[in-house]
């Protein structure tokens, strides 16, 4: 099974199009960032300042995680509770951590190894936790774009109110210490505004 990375920032489509490569490689999924939004949730419900590195390094290694379908946190559904404004909100700055994004790494390398490989989509998949991967994707959109997706998917009032925050995660995400967001130099990167899923995947899946 080959081993495929799709990077790129907040409503570039990479769920979307990662779903649908792994769909069209019968490739097991994984979504990268769910596991981050777990750690996040966690750490608000528990009272952990997402400031604090080692309390959340701390709680990240306890935490059990399943992400598939659904995701279960400590064995309780989190599918819709990870996607909340709340945890939108604190995600960027707890992912930040570097003892964090070094255990999340840990159990991604761990799950493709299980399976002989899959399609992970993220933020540093190409760039850091599988810098051999068979394809590397780096999705991205303009911030127009962006934003109506996300407000479309979140069910947002507001475009403006969410392409902000866009933004403010862009910022934090791309000039973190750890892990940064970034194309890595061999990704291939593709621009998904104005183009279908189906346009974008079957791109994806000609760079195998």
């Amino acid at each position: 099974m080959p081993l495929v990375a799709i990077d790129g920032p907040a409503g570039s489509g990479k769920s979307t199009v990662a779903r649908t490569v792994a769909g069209r490689l019968g490739a097991a999924y994984l979504d990268t960032g769910a596991m981050y939004r777990s750690v996040a949730l966690a750490a608000l419900e528990r009272g952990v300042d997402p400031t604090d590195g080692e309390a959340l390094a701390k709680l990240a290694g306890a935490l059990d995680i399943e992400v598939g379908e659904r995701v279960l946190v400590d064995g309780v559904d989190a599918t819709t509770a990870i996607r909340g404004p709340a945890v939108t909100a604190v995600v960027s700055a707890v992912s930040a951590h570097p003892p964090v994004r070094a255990e999340m790494v840990r159990r991604q390398r761990r799950w493709a190894e299980a399976r002989g490989g899959g399609v992970l989509e993220g933020r540093d998949i190409g760039s850091v936790v599988f810098p051999h991967a068979d394809v590397k994707v780096f999705l991205t959109a303009s911030e127009e774009e962006r934003a109506r997706r996300r407000q479309r998917d979140e069910d947002a009032p507001d475009v403006k109110a969410v392409a902000a925050d866009i933004s403010r995660r862009d910022t934090i995400d791309s000039t973190r210490a750890a892990s940064p967001l970034r194309p890595a130099d061999d990704a291939v990167v593709i621009d998904t505004t104005g183009r279908t899923v189906d346009e974008v995947v079957d791109e994806v899946l000609g760079l195998l």
